[in-house]
């Protein structure tokens, strides 16, 4: 995420850290430096002009503080003017809870309308509790309501389709029966895209949100893009009282000069950033944290967050329990393992992190998990339950099962084996707390 921007101002932080003394040249050099950073990144140029000029004025007026470095106080200087530029007021959705709740999508063909529309209602089901339908008004593009069908039943969400249908105000009206039977209190409308701005969609968008009166009204946009969002997205708000944005694919290792564009440019709120395949991959819009990752500074917060979404609280509690009994198995490691896939994989993880040293050995520790998996998972159950009974002959049928080594089986169960006595000792000396 940020990739190509963080790669830019580390290499000027890392110049202008080193310089004993900040000099008025100093200061210029790197702000000429972030200025190409900003336009290569795709960053609209009256933008990166605003943003320049602030860092300016604030750089020459400002004070160096004996308990930073110059070059620390500029990053300071830098992060803080970032911060203000990408926040807003109102970053967070708008829901009722007297009332249904309605929130439009509206976005281009191709920006990630329908997969958004799912994972925000996988968002509002975790954080908000709240009892979501789906309604699948892209009549335009065919097997449309085939991938919200599909979504949605994969990730355990309600919905409503009729795919036969060329009437979206009519699938809508049908759509809100269907909802007060089933005492749905949100909804959510994927309604249809173009490959460019029309009359007729834009029409159409108008009719949908007269009818529907929603609470939000989100456009899509495809965080890839560049200046092709920041444009559409303007045309959408001066024609249809967007609320909100979404920026998604934003795990792309492209500029990301929309997500720096959009707000200024049209003055919606950033409220929310989508990235990966998985239905949890989406995140509220938080300016502080969405500066320090596009700086290359690490977001320790977000880190935290994501891995307590990731993880399930109950299976945390029933290892804790295996532990006291000393009944861990390769089932209940099978079942870390999974934990730790729910979050993604390190080197995603490192979107919160970018300062991590030695992050390339991640790559090599995903390939040892894997093949850690394969041979679990070449073992029968039995056998995970009771791991001593494997044998020579049962390793050799692992190891074949599995695409690996006698000489990996080996040593995954001699790991296992050090691991339980570890645990064992952990417990013999009365240690509550788990080391991860």
């Amino acid at each position: 995420m940020f990739k190509q921007l963080q790669d830019r101002f580390n290499k000027i932080f890392k110049t202008i850290k080193g310089h004993g003394k900040i000099s008025e040249n100093n200061i210029s050099d790197a702000i000429r430096e972030i200025r190409i950073a900003l336009l290569e990144s795709d960053v609209n140029f009256k933008v990166v002009s605003t943003f320049i000029d602030r860092v300016k004025t604030k750089s020459m007026g400002s004070k160096v503080f004996d308990s930073v470095t110059p070059g620390q106080q500029f990053i300071k200087l830098v992060l803080d003017e970032l911060i203000n530029f990408l926040d807003s007021d109102n970053s967070k959705i708008n829901l009722s809870n007297k009332s249904l709740s309605v929130v439009v999508l509206a976005g281009l063909q191709g920006s990630g309308k329908t997969t958004t529309a799912a994972k925000l209602a996988g968002f509002l089901k975790r954080e908000f509790n709240k009892k979501v339908l789906l309604v699948g008004l892209d009549l335009q593009r065919p097997a449309a309501t085939d991938q919200l069908r599909i979504l949605a039943e994969n990730n355990n969400i309600s919905y409503y389709i009729e795919s036969k249908s060329k009437n979206p105000l009519k699938v809508y009206s049908n759509a809100l029966k269907y909802a007060k039977t089933e005492k749905i209190n949100t909804l959510i409308l994927d309604t249809a895209g173009r490959l460019h701005i029309d009359d007729n969609l834009i029409n159409e968008l108008q009719e949908i949100i007269k009818l529907s009166n929603p609470i939000e009204i989100f456009y899509v946009a495809d965080g890839m893009t560049g200046q092709d969002a920041v444009n559409s997205s303007k045309s959408f708000a001066d024609s249809c009282n967007i609320t909100g944005c979404i920026m998604t694919k934003m795990d792309a290792d492209s500029g990301g000069g929309a997500a720096l564009s959009i707000k200024d440019v049209t003055g919606i709120p950033l409220k929310f950033i989508t990235y990966g395949e998985k239905n949890n991959e989406i995140e509220y819009f938080n300016a502080e944290r969405i500066a320090r990752r596009i700086l290359g500074l690490n977001d320790i917060i977000g880190f935290v967050e994501e891995t307590k979404r990731s993880i399930d609280e109950s299976e945390i509690n029933n290892l804790k329990e295996k532990l006291n009994n000393n009944n861990f198995n390769f089932n209940d490691f099978k079942n870390q393992l999974n934990q730790m896939d729910n979050m993604g994989s390190m080197t995603q993880m490192m979107k919160f992190l970018p300062n991590m040293k030695n992050s390339s050995k991640f790559s090599k520790d995903e390939s040892k998990l894997i093949s850690t998996k394969a041979i679990i998972d070449s073992m029968t159950n039995y056998e995970r339950e009771n791991p001593e009974i494997i044998n020579g002959s049962r390793r050799k049928r692992i190891a074949i099962g599995s695409g690996t080594s006698m000489q990996k089986v080996n040593q995954l169960l001699k790991q296992f084996k050090q691991m339980k006595i570890l645990m064992k000792q952990m417990k013999n000396k009365r240690i509550n707390k788990l080391p991860f």
